[in-house]
Formats: structure tokens, sequence, C-alpha cells
């Protein structure tokens, strides 16, 4: 199927459109973005900048992808915004490009929702697999990684990592990392429990949600550290992969600035 323009979009001749791609009324599309093989523009959305959308995307009304950093520091150098294949971004959602502070690139994987006025900041990370709900912020270079769950309305602080599998309660103000397969929430946010559900979904055996459910009580009701959790819980056979995940979460974490591992990044 041939790529179909409509009549009112706006599609620099210098922009690469794949096969079956699909460019609704309204569209703005800028000169050095890259669409890839049946993605949609539904309707009066803007690609802007050095932008690559992989295959099979669909990407609602109004939402803006790939406009300059809001940050003061910036200088117009050729940042960019890479997108994976199967995301879905719902209306209103902004997508900026990456800064000079960082590699220069906001990065997105494949099979992500955005839902309804999501913000994804410069220079953040998505992994994939991401559910974002509406109206839900990510700070600049902060990084989700794979199978997270943001419910509606989370301010994400600059720099923190949420960790695989996590969820997060809606309305929460995330200022620390949040750590793997764990359910946090709140303003102060906490972790409240493991996230049980999400990992059953997600096909993780019963013993390693029982050796979570271990080190969740050994860290967070118990108070020990990493290292001392690990101690007890080798000594228990509950070492699994998944349980190391979460202890090397957390020890990148406490040596972070601000219980946030990426900030020692920053201080490097």
């Amino acid at each position: 199927m041939a790529t179909l323009i409509a009549d009112t979009a706006c599609v620099d001749p210098r922009a690469q459109l794949g096969d079956d791609v699909e460019v609704g009324p309204y569209c703005v599309v800028g000169p050095e973005v890259t669409i890839g093989r049946g993605t949609r523009l539904i309707a009066h959305a803007c690609i802007f900048g050095r932008t690559t959308l992989g295959e099979g995307n669909v990407v609602y009304p109004f939402a803006v992808i790939g406009g300059e950093p809001q940050d003061v520091s910036y200088r117009g150098s050729p940042t960019r915004v890479e997108i994976g294949d199967q995301n879905i971004i719902r209306e209103g959602v902004t997508i900026h490009r990456g800064s000079e502070k960082d590699h220069g690139v906001t990065r997105i994987g494949s099979h992500n929702l955005l839902m309804v006025h999501a913000h994804v900041a410069h220079d953040c990370l998505i992994d994939d697999r991401v559910i974002i709900a509406n109206n839900t912020l990510l700070g600049g270079h902060s990084h989700v990684e794979s199978f997270v769950t943001l419910s509606g309305g989370v301010g994400v602080h600059p720099f923190v990592t949420v960790g695989t599998y996590s969820y997060v309660g809606g309305l929460s103000r995330i200022y620390h990392d949040v750590p793997r397969f764990m359910i946090v929430d709140g303003n102060p946010s906490k972790v409240r429990c493991l996230n049980v559900v999400g990992l059953r979904r997600h096909g993780l055996s019963a013993e390693a949600i029982a050796a979570l459910h271990e080190a969740h009580r050994l860290i967070y009701r118990s108070r020990m550290t990493a290292s001392q959790a690990a101690e007890v819980l080798e000594s228990h056979g509950h070492l699994c992969p998944e349980v190391r995940s979460l202890l090397d979460f957390i020890e990148d974490q406490h040596l972070g600035k601000h219980g946030r591992a990426r900030e020692r990044w920053r201080a490097a």
C-alpha cells in the first residue's frame, strides 16, 4: 500500500516516510523526520526535529514529538528523539528532544502506551511495554525500565529510575528511584508492597515471587541493607536472578545522590 498524505497535511519533502504510512489532516512533519512502515498520524500531530519513529506506531491528534527541550541551557544543537515500533501515543502527548547535558537523545522503545497529555521530557529513556497514564510527567533524564505502569497524574523527578515490573499509584510524587518489582505511591512516595498482580500477569514463577516477598520483608520491614539481606536470602535459597536484580538496583540507588542512581552518573 502506498503512503497516504491528507491534502491539508504539511510534510516537508525532505522527510523520509516508509511504505503504508498515513499522515492525517493538518499534521506537520519536519524535514529531518523519519517515519517507519505502517505508522499512522491520525490528525493534527506535529513531528519536529531529528526524530525517528519505527514501524506500526499510532500517533493521535495534537501530540507533539521532537520539540526543543524545555531547558534554558539548550543552545539549538542537533539532538534527537528515537522511538521504536508498535507504540500508541495518545492525544496531547509531548515528547521533547535530548539536550547537550546528556547523550543528546530522548529514546522510547517498543510496545508502549502513552495516554492523554503524558509528558516525556528531554533525555528520558523509556524501555519496552511501559504504560504511562493520563497527565503523568517525566522529568528530564529519567529512566523507565520495561514492564512498568505509571498511573495517572504521577510526577517523576528528573534523574529518577523507575525499575522494571514496578507499579506507581496515581498522583504520586516520585523523587527517589522506584525499586524493581515493587508498588510505590503517595506524597511522599513509599514502597508499599510487592507488585504481585503484575508479576503473575507477566509470568514470573511462584518461586521467584516468594523470594521477592522475602526480600521485601527483609529490606522494607526489617530495615536490612541490601548486603545484609543478600546473606539471609542466600542462606534460605532465595537468591534467584530476580532477587539479585532487585538487590543490585537498591545498591546502585544508594550509591547515587538523593536516592537516585542516575545522579551518580551526573556527578561523574
